[in-house]
């Protein structure tokens, strides 16, 4: 497709959804074939901007698990892929990512769809996703082994071999997107991956399994099966035939599926959980409009359902009311649309479960005392639209200061001191993210050491490319997103002992 041919406006992108629609996969992918799930159940799909069902998707559930452990083991046996060169392996995947290249306006509309992100936005997740797959397929052949420091008499060598069956569990918000960040180091390290898309958005999944087989994934190496957590997502876990669980997603559940690996066979589980990131402005920065802007950016972009939303905003309090003046006229700029439409800041949220959730926390940061400066009401009309929400006056007690809400939903925090923000910052029980925004050189090199995130961010928010690792402390989990450091955390290492001794 030329760049002529590409949807440019609302009526292109409908007429595409339009075409794309009726011929939606929506069978799992269970040994390279598409199946209707064992029980015969599916699941509606909706399309959260119209309330409308997209699609009827198999449900999945322990016996499909089951069908596609066996599947994944038996393919990792057989060696198709853990034993195929490295160079090869690179091959394949990086014929994936052409692939995705070719149909990224088809993934892109398939997310926006399915959970109502601006296509501007989906399209964006492209560019992350298919970056993703490229740069991990490039790390295959350059993560060596060691030699270890051993006497002139023997020889250890430290090699990395795929662990064997990975099971990615991924979310709503990002859905393509965090299936690459989870999926690209897998299989470059030559195991079998079984992904569980999250049963709010598994349209896109689908649609990458009939490109992975294409690119020439051998069979049973990538397998797909949409469900629901409690079913075919536990059945993953507590499998004693799946040797890692990578999972992103919310802190309550992370908990339960490392019960469930202790319940099992102890197997490996790389977490990245929810977070409450604190956003510090200190009065010393030369161009307070610009913050302001990604201050707000920060929450709303993508609806405020990212889990590095930057949800707590610190503010000097000697340019707070002045600063959140300009973050409200920010905020008022970056209403909901039709997320069809590419000019569309923000879109409608993933369904009515969390819209209500969303509402839910507003009324009570209204109720606890905060000072509400712009929002705070559903929009009218079909789907679930909320505008930016912004919230001044918070302090660490009230609800909307302390849990993650994923939402537009902004929180404003003064400090007087630096020692104060810092303390305040790291009150949490997240550690996923945290941006700071100062001109001072010595003040920066001491804030960003002292708090406790996983990433810190300094005159920006979000930066980084693949090259960055992603990921978080405390309660936000213990994974590494993204980067060549997780390729090498799905190997094992194995160590072989020679003795040169006669």
């Amino acid at each position: 497709m030329t760049a002529s041919q590409r949807p440019q406006s609302r009526a292109d992108w409908q007429a595409l959804a339009d075409t794309l629609i009726p011929r939606l996969e929506t069978r799992a992918c269970i040994d390279d074939a598409f199946v209707e799930a064992v029980s015969g159940e599916t699941l509606a799909t909706l399309n959260p901007a119209t309330g409308e069902t997209l699609a009827q998707v198999a449900s999945c559930d322990a016996a499909d698990a089951e069908r596609a452990v066996a599947a994944a083991r038996a393919a990792h046996a057989r060696g198709d892929w853990a034993r195929l060169a490295p160079a090869k392996r690179k091959r394949v995947l990086l014929r994936l990512a052409e692939l995705m290249e070719a149909h990224k306006d088809e993934l892109a509309l398939l997310d926006t769809l399915d959970m109502g992100k601006p296509v501007s936005s989906s399209l964006g997740d492209m560019a992350g996703a298919i970056g993703s797959i490229r740069h991990q397929a490039e790390s295959i052949d350059k993560v060596y082994g060691e030699v270890a420091p051993t006497g002139d008499d023997s020889l250890g060598l430290v090699l990395r071999e795929p662990l064997g069956v990975v099971a990615s569990i991924v979310p709503w918000n990002f859905p393509l997107m965090m299936t690459a960040w989870k999926i690209a180091p897998a299989l470059a390290a030559g195991n079998c991956v079984i992904l569980k898309p999250s049963e709010k958005s598994p349209l896109s999944a689908l649609r990458l399994a009939q490109l992975a087989k294409e690119a020439g994934l051998p069979r049973g190496v990538f397998q797909v099966l949409p469900g629901y957590g409690h079913t075919v997502g536990k059945a993953l876990a507590l499998s004693m035939d799946v040797d890692c669980l990578a999972f992103t997603g919310s802190t309550q559940v992370g908990k339960q599926l490392m019960q469930y690996a202790g319940q099992s066979n102890l197997k490996r589980v790389y977490l990245e959980c929810g977070g409450k990131s604190p956003n510090l402005v200190f009065a010393d920065c030369k161009d307070l409009d610009r913050v302001a802007r990604h201050a707000a950016a920060a929450i709303f972009h993508n609806q405020g359902e990212v889990c590095i939303a930057g949800s707590r905003l610190l503010v000097e309090n000697s340019i707070r009311e002045a600063f959140v003046d300009k973050v409200v006229e920010a905020a008022q700029a970056m209403q909901p649309g039709d997320p069809l439409d590419p000019a569309s800041f923000m879109g409608a949220m993933v369904d009515e479960t969390q819209y209500r959730r969303v509402l839910d926390y507003i009324a009570k940061g209204t109720e606890e005392g905060a000072r509400l400066r712009t929002g705070g009401q559903a929009l009218d009309g079909a789907g679930y639209f909320i505008p930016p929400t912004v919230f001044d006056g918070v302090t660490p007690a009230m609800t909307i200061g302390r849990e993650e809400i994923f939402g537009p939903v902004l929180s404003v925090f003064g400090f007087d001191s630096e020692e104060e923000a810092v303390a305040m910052a790291n009150d949490s029980d997240y550690g996923l993210a945290a941006g700071l925004w100062s001109q001072d050189i010595d003040r920066i090199m001491r804030v960003s050491r002292r708090l406790h995130s996983g990433q810190v961010f300094v005159n920006n928010w979000a930066g980084g490319d693949q090259t960055v690792p992603f990921g978080g402390v405390k309660q936000s989990g213990n994974g590494r997103d993204k980067s060549h450091h997780s390729l090498a955390e799905y190997t094992e290492l194995k160590t072989v002992w020679m003795s040169l001794e006669g």
